[in-house]
């Protein structure tokens, strides 16, 4: 199976690295650069969704998904949208709607940062302040019930604007587990890579091995019955 990572706004593949190292199965792991997928596109929420949905089509087989803010919004998404192709979810200081009065006021301080500090991750600064309006409307509050499989929720112990949301996640989702990151801010891939990789290797591989067991248990009946025939 595959591991997604997805990152967050203002950070880039590379934002994973010190996660990755302390994970297994590294052969299986991807860590796509969001913005590249709009790059020769319009910058909106809707085509880096669709590229999403693009990108993940490339695998006939279950996913492992595992998103930051933005990218935590984009799995969230999918899953929603492609529950059955989702084995497990693990969001990392997600919102579930958009805090616009936060969107808005990050709006500004990307406005009064110089055009430099956003080729460092590959977007121009008006395509970062349009990509963020694109996603002011988005709201998954009523949707998340269509969420069957298991979901680990993630938020640094000093992630507060995310904090709430994390809970709720918690609440409303009936299969999913709370973890608070000690000393960790919301970008907690950055703050804390080596406990976050800990964490997630435990999450996907008691899920991976719940997925076996499915598998196992789905064949193991027609087995007993083959058996049966040998055996008169």
């Amino acid at each position: 199976m595959k591991y997604i990572l997805l990152h967050g706004l203002g950070q880039n593949s590379s934002s994973w690295e010190n996660t990755v190292k302390v994970m297994n199965r590294k052969s299986d792991i991807l860590c796509p650069n969001l913005l590249e997928w709009i790059s020769n596109t319009e910058p909106c929420y809707p085509y880096l969704y669709q590229a999403l949905e693009n990108y993940c089509e490339s695998w006939n087989e279950p996913l492992n998904l595992c998103g930051l803010s933005l990218g935590g919004i984009l799995a969230l998404h999918y899953t929603i949208a492609h529950s059955e192709k989702v084995n497990s979810l693990a969001l990392i200081g997600t919102q579930i709607s958009m805090p616009k009065n936060i969107l808005k006021f990050q709006n500004i301080i990307f406005k009064l940062m110089p055009n430099s500090a956003f080729q460092k991750i590959g977007i121009r600064k008006n395509d970062m302040i349009d990509l963020c309006k694109s996603m002011m409307d988005l709201d998954f509050s009523k949707d998340l019930k269509k969420i069957s499989c298991q979901v680990l929720v993630i938020c640094g112990e000093k992630d507060k604007a995310n904090k709430s949301a994390s809970l709720k996640l918690k609440q409303e989702l009936p299969h999913a587990e709370l973890f608070m990151i000690p000393h960790a801010g919301h970008e907690v891939n950055l703050d804390s890579p080596a406990e976050l990789g800990k964490k997630l290797n435990i999450f996907f591989q008691c899920n991976e091995n719940e997925e076996t067991n499915k598998i196992t248990n789905f064949f193991q009946p027609k087995m007993e019955k083959d058996n049966s025939i040998y055996m008169r």
